[in-house]
């Protein structure tokens, strides 16, 4: 059974990682349109039409929806060990909500200390040579994109913490039975 559902979960990691990526571009998208319209919608040729929050929210799903499977795959395979299909399936779908939670602090935290760190005085290097309205937003908006790649990496290894916690936990007997 565990392996009839293995699909359907990966799917729907893909799902959660879409959804994460369209909501993530939102907040960088609030930040520092130019973000988008110089950068982010000609890397991913998105149509004039849809330079907007709307392409935003493509691009961010473009961007993300792959990676639910890349990082559940090996969460999937450590679920694979629990005891029983439910905790099968609550144990991946702890550890995808897990990963997103993570990814999106990390992001986040990102964000707050760009605010406190970057200034028209120190761009970050990357950010220079384009013509912008804010630099500024853009270089900070780049920074939460750029740490959300972090975020993402210490999201998987927490998933795999939750995952092998709660298959352990799983195998376990009770002391009732």
């Amino acid at each position: 059974m565990k392996l009839l559902l293995a699909p359907f979960l990966l799917v729907a990691a893909s799902i959660l990682a879409g959804a994460y990526g369209a909501f993530h571009n939102q907040i960088s998208y609030a930040v520092a349109p130019d973000y988008f319209h110089e950068f982010k919608f000609q890397q991913f040729v998105i149509p004039l039409e849809f330079h907007n929050r709307l392409g935003a929210s493509w691009v961010g799903w473009n961007a993300s929806w792959w990676m639910g499977s890349l990082v559940g795959v090996p969460i999937l395979l450590i679920c694979a060990f629990a005891n029983g299909v439910g905790a099968f399936v609550r144990t991946y779908l702890l550890s995808a909500v897990i990963v997103l939670l993570v990814t999106l602090g990390i992001g986040l935290v990102a964000l707050a200390v760009s605010f406190v760190t970057i200034s028209a005085d120190n761009l970050p290097s990357w950010s220079n040579g384009a013509e912008l309205n804010d630099p500024v937003a853009f270089a900070r908006a780049g920074t939460m994109h750029n740490f959300s790649y972090l975020g993402a990496l210490l999201g998987m290894l927490a998933g795999f913490v939750v995952s092998i916690r709660a298959v352990i936990k799983s195998r376990v007997p009770t002391l009732n039975g």
